[in-house]
């Protein structure tokens, strides 16, 4: 059987189109989308979607239960196996509706595609995520080297992260213009910057330790005065890599952004691993400061901002997704708040 199905390739790329332009999905999105479709006809050896049978839902979650991650070598996770099948059960459900194809799959066909009941608990199941205490941050953070323009960089970045709390792909994407170190303020234009669901909200920034501010003013500074950065220009920009008698070395910053947020994270968790941590992420900073701001605040007034200031409309959502209360410690602060 052909690897590829020029019919199939066609329908895909009209799924595609409809998932872009009418539900407004992003690139990222696209991708995981074409590749869960890639990894059914991979299962099928290519038929043609117009040959559809219930029988090959079945078969596809047993290719995913035993396919391998191509990085890793490893089983795929519960999590990835999950989404891939709802990313065909949604296109099946599209497709039933498409013309030469309602005569021969049933809406109904697409419920084949749902995971075992048992998978999906497992799968969606509340898990504690690791994340570093403001001790553990400010020794990482500390420890970093300010030896050249390139360290420092790096440095000011784990400060940004700590100041702002925000998401990794935002960073990468933020300009100059975006920062009022006089306001301690960072503008996260959904228009501009890289932020969830292209939200649009203001960040300032949180009382954290003075180094960690200290450090990132050095940077703004290093960027406006040294290099002569102008408002468009990347607040965290790559690095000039080029050949020089046969080697690759470091000639410069770009004035250009990161198009992934790959090297943030790359440089946040070697930031802990060279203190002997595990390798915490961007992203668990954002629960560092969840909690911080759990004893910090005083008043539900300053709960809400420090919600806010994390992208979050309700202090609910701070809660339920950084803050969650077992069964257990809820029963611990009761029984400590009768006596």
């Amino acid at each position: 059987m052909p690897k590829f199905n020029e019919e199939n390739e066609r329908v895909k790329r009209r799924y595609l189109t409809y998932l872009k332009q009418a539900k407004g999905h992003d690139e990222k999105s696209l991708d995981k989308a074409a590749a869960a479709l890639r990894m059914f006809e991979d299962s099928t050896r290519a038929k043609p979607f117009k040959k559809f049978h219930i029988e090959q839902a079945n078969r596809f979650k047993v290719y995913l239960d035993k396919a391998r991650n191509s990085r890793t070598g490893k089983p795929l996770s519960l999590s990835t196996v999950d989404a891939m099948l709802r990313q065909v059960k949604a296109f099946f459900a599209w497709l039933a509706w498409q013309p030469g194809y309602k005569s021969r799959i049933s809406p109904a066909d697409a419920e084949y595609f749902n995971n075992t009941a048992k998978k999906a608990r497992a799968t969606h199941a509340q898990r504690p995520i690791p994340y570093p205490s403001m001790p553990q941050c400010l020794r990482a953070f500390q420890a970093m080297p300010e030896r050249d323009e390139f360290a420092l960089r790096d440095k000011a970045l784990f400060a940004f992260f700590m100041l702002t709390g925000a998401r990794d792909g935002a960073v990468a994407s933020l300009r100059l213009k975006h920062v009022n170190l006089e306001e301690r303020h960072v503008f996260q234009d959904g228009r501009e910057v890289n932020t969830k669901f292209a939200k649009t909200f203001d960040t300032w920034f949180f009382p954290v330790d003075p180094a960690f501010f200290e450090c990132f003013t050095r940077w703004v500074n290093h960027l406006r005065e040294v290099r002569l950065f102008g408002p468009e220009d990347a607040l965290f920009p790559k690095v000039d890599v080029v050949n020089q008698n046969g080697a690759f070395v470091r000639a410069g910053l770009s004035r250009t952004p990161y198009s992934t947020s790959a090297k943030l994270n790359q440089i946040i968790r070697g930031a802990f691993a060279a203190v002997q941590m595990p390798e915490y992420t961007p992203h668990s900073l954002r629960k560092t400061l969840a909690t911080y701001g759990d004893k910090v605040c005083t008043t539900m007034e300053e709960r809400k901002a420090w919600s806010m200031n994390l992208g979050h409309e309700h202090v609910a959502t701070t809660i339920n997704s950084y803050i969650p209360v077992s069964r257990e410690r809820q029963a611990e602060i009761l029984e400590r708040m009768c006596f």
